[in-house]
């Protein structure tokens, strides 16, 4: 299944019987109608009491039946006043959803001396019961529902879902072997089921090159049209039977994808399969990306899961780079680089594109992509792991200028080089990264809790 970027909130505010009842409905529909106002799809609790609000126990059990049956990827629950802190940990423990906590900021007391909330002190309650569960959860400070902070933290915390989501039913299509030179994209296939329950779909290179052949041999006329449509957005710099080649490349690989509902591939990409197909699946890789089913080079299971986590967190197709050589020039600098794996939605204006021979392999085969990126800030991430223990490196830069290189290309420009070659170099990374145009670290670092036993690893 192609990545996706709809999330649903279940919405279960919460109030404790000593403080006021009234004000503790109304900040639950003032904060209703704010979330739906920044686009949230939320299911809430009309249905549940006159209040429209948790506050024993024994509404646990119904709550989590209605929340599992409408499909709810996430938890909110306002602490309308102090809260229930009892129900609130049943009920997150019940889902095994992301949970974001948060209470409205109280006003000042009133001229009794007496406090209507008390939210702030109910928080500090729930946060403890629920790390006592380990159960991980994420919290907007006590806040006014009007604040910028309380918008910028739910929209952190949907994003983060969503990378939950996306990775819990994580399933990626592994075609052919890795290249037998390429002992840095090992994987293990178990260890990677059994920690975080990702599955792998193998797909042999014979299976591949059969289900090319009846693409081009029955559906020659579909696939004519499916190249001809492409080559009006895209340049091609290689004869037709070439193009066609590509084209029925890519096709095979998106039918079978949506056949075992995969997100995202990792292809053997050279030497077998360009001998055996006669063309480079690095088109076909970057127009997967942009189709929401990112593809990696060289059967890196690792920079595929990589790309799963920064494409559903940054909602916009993301680029599969080498980190290859330092800037001339600037020491803080490096080229981000690939045969292809950059999508031509990212190219610069103005730069020239187009789809090629290789230029480096013997075979000279078609399917390279050659253009660079646009400007802006970029921030590159990689999943991977040693021994058992996993972590995600993040580091965030913008682009500059550099000397042209072909293929598909980017330097970056990061606040201390040295200090990202050295986690690089001492591991347990390697120079696959995913690039994106989103600032997508606070996304991810928010996630990083729900996904399993993975630490979050900023270079700077």
């Amino acid at each position: 299944m192609a990545i996706t970027y709809n999330v649903k909130l279940g919405v279960a505010s919460t109030r404790r019987n000593i403080f006021s009842r009234e004000d503790a409905i109304r900040c639950k529909d003032e904060t209703l109608a704010k979330l739906r106002s920044l686009g949230v799809d939320c299911v809430d609790l009309g249905w549940l009491n006159e209040d429209g609000l948790m506050y024993d126990v024994a509404h646990v059990d119904a709550v989590a039946q209605r929340f599992r049956a409408e499909g709810v990827d996430a938890l909110f629950t306002p602490h309308c006043n102090f809260g229930n802190e009892d129900s609130v940990t049943r009920l997150a423990a019940a889902l095994n959803v992301p949970t974001l906590l948060w209470g409205p900021r109280d006003e000042a007391p009133g001229p009794d001396g007496l406090r209507l909330r008390d939210s702030q002190c109910g928080l500090f309650a729930t946060g403890k019961d629920l790390l006592r569960r380990h159960i991980p959860f994420t919290y907007i400070e006590n806040c006014r529902i009007g604040d910028a902070v309380f918008e910028s933290g739910v929209k952190n915390f949907i994003a983060a879902a969503n990378v939950v989501k996306n990775f819990r039913r994580l399933k990626i299509g592994q075609i052919d072997t890795r290249p037998s030179d390429f002992l840095s994209v090992m994987a293990n296939e178990a260890e990677l089921a059994e920690k975080f329950g990702i599955h792998v779909e193998p797909w042999s290179l014979n299976e591949l090159i059969a289900e090319m052949d009846t693409i081009r041999t029955e559906r020659a006329g579909e696939l004519a049209d499916a190249a001809k449509s492409t080559a009006e957005r895209i340049p091609f710099d290689c004869d037709g039977d070439g193009v066609l080649a590509m084209i029925a490349m890519k096709m095979a690989m998106s039918e079978w994808a949506a056949r075992k509902g995969l997100s995202a591939l990792a292809i053997q990409c050279w030497d077998a399969l360009h001998e055996a197909t006669g063309v480079m699946p690095c088109f076909a890789n970057s127009v997967m990306i942009e189709e929401d089913i990112p593809v990696a080079c060289e059967t890196d299971l690792h920079a595929a899961i990589t790309a799963v986590l920064v494409q559903a967190a940054a909602k916009e197709p993301v680029f599969i780079a080498d980190v290859t050589v330092r800037h001339p020039d600037n020491d803080n600098a490096e080229l981000l680089w690939h045969c292809g794996a950059f999508p031509y939605s990212l190219k610069k204006e103005g730069a020239d594109g187009k789809v090629g021979r290789h230029y480096v392999l013997p075979s000279g085969a078609p399917g390279v992509n050659e253009w660079q990126l646009k400007d802006g800030e970029v921030s590159i991430f990689r999943f991977d792991g040693i021994g058992g223990d996993y972590s995600l490196l993040f580091a965030k830069g913008k682009t500059v200028d550099g000397p042209a290189n072909r293929g598909t290309y980017v330097w970056v420009e990061f606040p201390d080089w040295p200090a990202l070659e050295r986690k690089i170099v001492t591991g347990p990374y390697i120079h696959h990264v995913i690039g994106t145009y989103k600032d997508a670290g606070p996304i991810l670092e928010t996630a990083i809790p729900y996904l399993g036993p993975i630490k979050f690893d900023p270079a700077f």
